[in-house]
């Protein structure tokens, strides 16, 4: 090989190492939305096992993906307690940067017993300072169990403190129906989390009610068409639906600068 050759080789290989450092940096520095939740937001890691998918899995359509990143940290089963008692809180925290987001949803499991011996997911219900000591057996230690509220409000507080935009959404509506209207949690987990919200003054994205409001529009035969294992997980349609509800209700936030990243359609 000459030196000619050799000279046009390396020039090569630096430009392309240039570009490739240049394109890395480029997406760490990168906005990044986090997504943080229970399987209504992503079921099965995201495999559509069963035929069911959360809405976390759809909403990075909606996106520019050149200009903001999009990451499903939610993990089924967990409640507002366990998604932080499990370390996955702790995870996305380590991450987080200046300009970037965190929208959360929880609530469909923080019903659930406090101490049982099957899941030990449960919060205090409401947004007070009440807490609760209480044997674990599923860490087989004691902790100190709070309300919902006091969950959501260290997120979102956490999340502010690393300069990050906090965005609260309340729970999807479960396929239940009285009197023709779907059920909806206006005096539970949807109220809870648009009082957390306030509180913090994060943004809220009434997803409870845009969601409902649709499921109404549509009807009870059809929707039951989005829930073929039970009356909480929905399939890729009801996935779907949702996302856009999500994105309907973002575009609705006065101010809030992710906004800006959606996909002009």
């Amino acid at each position: 090989m000459n030196k000619k050759h050799q000279l046009k080789t390396l020039l090569l290989t630096a430009i392309t190492l240039l570009a490739l450092s240049s394109f890395i940096l480029y997406q760490q520095n990168k906005p990044t939305l986090y997504l943080i939740g229970d399987s209504t937001v992503k079921n099965s890691k995201d495999k559509g096992d069963g035929g069911l998918w959360g809405w976390g899995h759809y909403i990075g359509a909606y996106f520019d993906q050149n200009k903001i990143n999009v990451e499903n940290d939610a993990l089924g089963g967990t409640s507002s307690r366990t998604f932080q008692s499990k370390g996955l809180w702790d995870a996305v925290l380590v991450k987080l940067k200046k300009g970037d987001y965190v929208m959360m949803q929880f609530g469909h499991n923080d019903s659930s017993p406090l101490d049982d011996t099957a899941r030990a997911r449960g919060t205090i219900k409401g947004v007070g300072e009440e807490s609760k000591e209480i044997y674990n057996p599923i860490l087989k230690k004691q902790e100190v169990v709070h309300t919902y509220g006091w969950y959501m409000r260290k997120f979102v507080n956490e999340a502010k403190a690393k300069g990050a935009t906090a965005i609260v959404c309340s729970p999807i509506p479960r396929n239940e129906w009285k009197d023709g209207k779907v059920v909806r949690s206006v005096n539970s987990y949807g109220q809870w989390a648009q009082e957390v919200a306030k509180q913090t003054n994060a943004s809220f994205i009434d997803l409870n009610s845009i969601t409902a409001d649709k499921y109404d529009r549509l009807g009870a035969e059809k929707v039951k068409e989005f829930f073929p294992g039970d009356h909480t997980h929905t399939n890729e349609a009801g996935a779907i639906l949702n996302a856009e509800s999500v994105v309907a209700g973002l575009k609705e936030l006065k101010n809030c600068s992710l906004n800006e990243y959606l996909l002009k359609k």
